[in-house]
């Protein structure tokens, strides 16, 4: 090989190589190329939604409520009606331990003539048997309540005493109140509702007092009327509505304007002589109708009577009739009239001392029964009634003197 081959074949390795080693950092034909920035792409964390952790809501399903109480240790033969259609407004007086304790029981009783001789007519009870009868009720620890605290304690179960007694005397007896109940009332602190009526032949002749009784004075009295007034300021009397013309029974057959004499016309004069209206009254021999019971309330009266003697009263709790008995006829049905206050029942006097252990007994069973049901009806109130009806009112709490 030729000097001038060896130079050529020298030159062309070393381009080759400079080629090769330009393509590289450090090459001899190295350009100082920047290197480019490579931006860092950001990690995107999630954030967590947060579920809210929900309590469950337990869903509390009322109890069933009890059944109307039925005395096993006085089986009475007509069932007992209930009237109060809001049940949590009945529970919530029902264990308002301000009112009236449950199994407190009313006894009315109806009188008419007392006779100081031999009883010959059905609506007589003699002096003896009378003062006995009072002597057995007081002993037995009932105590007499006015018409107005009846109403209260059966609208609204106001406190009435545990065993209380209405007395209601029918018709126009100024005699008898004066000698018979007058005695009574004083001695026990008592008082007697007079189912007074004030029409038909109002007596205007003199009248003079035997003797003096229990404070008032043989003093000679013009008219009938300022004779009772004289006996009302006694606060013995609780004088109630018993018909204008009462002489007639009211019945299917009577007119609305019939109805509402007897109904109204007593008001006004019972105002004006005894300061008070009447709030009950007590149907002249007994008769009723569903419209006469309708035009009642309508004037205002809270409570009506009977003469059926069907059994004592409790809150919420009437004993009525639904049909006739063919064994006890003279019974008008009161249960289909739909308003167990204007119907209520009376014992008769003759012989409701045949039933005072039954009802002094079937109070406290009502009673019993009551406590074996408080829990399911507080339960009850609590989930249904409460809401809207309020907490139970609480005992109150006697300070400390």
């Amino acid at each position: 090989m030729t000097h001038k081959n060896k130079a050529i074949t020298l030159i062309t390795a070393i381009l080759a190589l400079s080629l090769l080693s330009g393509c590289g950092e450090g090459g001899l034909f190295a350009r100082d190329t920047p290197t480019p920035t490579t931006t860092a792409t950001p990690t995107l964390t999630a954030t967590p939604t947060v579920t809210p952790t929900l309590t469950p809501t337990t869903i509390r399903t009322p109890p069933a409520l009890p059944a109307t109480f039925v005395s096993t240790s006085y089986p009475l033969p007509d069932a007992p009606h209930t009237y109060i259609a809001d049940t949590c407004q009945y529970l919530k007086d029902r264990w308002d331990p301000h009112k009236s304790a449950p199994g407190t029981i009313v006894m009315p009783i109806m009188f008419h003539s007392i006779t100081e001789s031999g009883v010959t007519e059905a609506n007589q009870i003699s002096a003896y048997d009378f003062q006995q009868l009072m002597r057995d009720i007081h002993d037995q620890g009932f105590e007499s309540i006015t018409s107005a605290q009846l109403a209260d304690f059966l609208e609204t179960n106001a406190r009435i005493p545990t065993r209380s007694v209405l007395l209601i005397l029918d018709d126009r007896r100024p005699g008898a109140v004066r000698q018979h109940f007058l005695p009574i009332l004083e001695e026990y602190n008592w008082t007697v509702t007079l189912g007074w009526l004030t029409g038909s032949g109002e007596d205007s002749t003199d009248m003079k007092l035997a003797s003096p009784i229990n404070g008032f004075p043989g003093d000679v009295f013009t008219t009938l009327w300022e004779q009772m007034e004289a006996y009302n300021k006694s606060g013995r009397l609780d004088v109630q509505a018993h018909g204008f013309n009462h002489n007639i029974p009211i019945g299917d057959y009577s007119s609305d304007d019939f109805i509402r004499n007897e109904l109204e016309a007593p008001i006004p004069i019972l105002e004006q002589h005894f300061g008070k209206k009447p709030v009950a009254f007590i149907w002249p021999g007994g008769g009723f109708t569903k419209r006469a019971v309708e035009l009642a309330r309508e004037a205002g009266y809270r409570l009506g009577f009977t003469v059926n003697p069907r059994g004592p009263l409790m809150f919420n709790w009437i004993p009525l009739g639904d049909t006739l008995d063919p064994l006890r006829p003279s019974y008008m049905p009161e249960g289909g009239i739909g308003d167990p206050l204007m119907v209520l029942p009376r014992y008769w006097d003759t012989d409701v001392r045949n039933y005072l252990d039954f009802i002094r007994v079937m109070g406290k069973e009502a009673a019993a029964a009551a406590e074996t049901v408080k829990a399911t009806e507080l339960e009850y109130y609590d989930i249904v009634c409460r809401p809207t009806t309020g907490e139970l009112p609480t005992a109150a709490i006697t300070p400390t003197p």
